[in-house]
């Protein structure tokens, strides 16, 4: 890490401020607009960012509008790790688990596939099976920051985040439903909602508007959905590195990043009891803060001209995935229940 004299560091921090101002402005929008119609945050952030998109043109925001979508990303991303304890993990089963896993494995192998199908880029492919495999859009926006920066990657994981963020918002409203059609009881049905929705929140919204036993059970599927981030990230980063062993390209960035680091040793933190309730709620609330400020600065980075540039092909893709998800969650439950 470099180490910037004091003068030098003032003239850096001042140059930041205004994109994260501008930044803030629009992640408080956001949440104000996520409260008020009951919407994702994420969703409203980017949708505004990618509308004042001009701003981002002034050079005076440039560095602030960077900071804010990778720095404070991963700031975000480390502090979900108080979000889970080893107790969490345990309570879910090594069946359970392992069936996420391979949902997990196979979900991403899916977007892969279609990527290669409809000939995009094999990135939006892993970006879109992440999403839906893991949680949504801190998973695109966490996998984002460990994939190669090519010009296309900011569109993938605008039009990644656009995307899971939808779909995810219909099948908090669907999903239930489904569940009862199938006649599954609460526990099951939380686990379906838990293994299938994408954002927590949404999840936790579906799961007990069933029932609390389905909430407790959907809350605890979809954390253990999250702490599987973390051995994505490994992965990728060595797809990353073989590739570019194989290219002859050097690749500076460690195995794991600093975040995945930081959020695995927050966990085992979370795990002692040490924790108190209120730490772990104000860490919850920063964690959602910083993704949405992030997320934000995705936005204001991102041209609309070239996210509608690959057509209905990455809208293909997510439904497909989503679907797929559905599909595996669903038909293990009916036969394991």
């Amino acid at each position: 890490m470099t180490t910037l004299a004091p003068g030098a560091a003032f003239q850096h921090t001042k140059a930041l401020i205004p994109g994260l101002l501008v930044t803030a402005l629009v992640a408080m929008a956001a949440a104000f607009l996520g409260s008020h119609y009951k919407g994702s945050m994420l969703l409203f952030a980017l949708l505004l960012g990618l509308a004042l998109h001009f701003i981002s043109e002034d050079k005076r925001c440039t560095a602030g509008i960077q900071f804010a979508s990778s720095t404070v990303l991963r700031f975000g991303v480390a502090l979900l790790g108080l979000r889970l304890t080893l107790d969490h993990l345990v309570a879910v089963g090594w069946q359970t688990a392992a069936a996420l896993g391979v949902a997990i494995s196979l979900t991403m192998g899916l977007g892969w596939l279609l990527a290669r199908l409809f000939r995009v880029e094999s990135s939006l492919g892993l970006l879109i099976g992440g999403a839906t495999a893991i949680c949504g859009a801190s998973a695109a926006l966490a996998i984002s920051s460990v994939l190669p920066k090519t010009p296309g990657l900011e569109r993938d994981t605008t039009l990644t985040v656009v995307g899971v963020t939808t779909l995810s918002t219909a099948a908090m409203v669907v999903y239930p439903l489904i569940t009862q059609w199938l006649g599954f009881d609460a526990v099951v049905a939380g686990k379906f909602i838990g293994a299938t929705i994408h954002d927590v929140a949404q999840v936790v919204g579906a799961g007990y508007s069933l029932s609390p036993a389905a909430g407790d059970a959907a809350t605890i599927t979809k954390l253990m959905r999250v702490a599987f981030l973390m051995p994505v990230l490994v992965v990728v980063s060595l797809v990353v590195r073989s590739r570019a062993a194989g290219t002859g390209t050097a690749v500076k960035a460690p195995l794991l990043p600093w975040f995945a680091v930081a959020f695995v040793v927050l966990m085992l933190l979370n795990s002692t009891g040490w924790v108190s309730s209120t730490v772990q709620s104000s860490a919850s609330t920063l964690s959602q803060a910083f993704l949405v400020l992030a997320i934000a600065g995705v936005g204001l980075k991102t041209s609309l001209k070239d996210v509608t540039q690959l057509g209905w092909r990455p809208v293909a893709m997510i439904f497909l995935v989503t679907l797929g998800l559905a599909f595996l969650s669903g038909g293990y439950l009916m036969v394991t229940r």
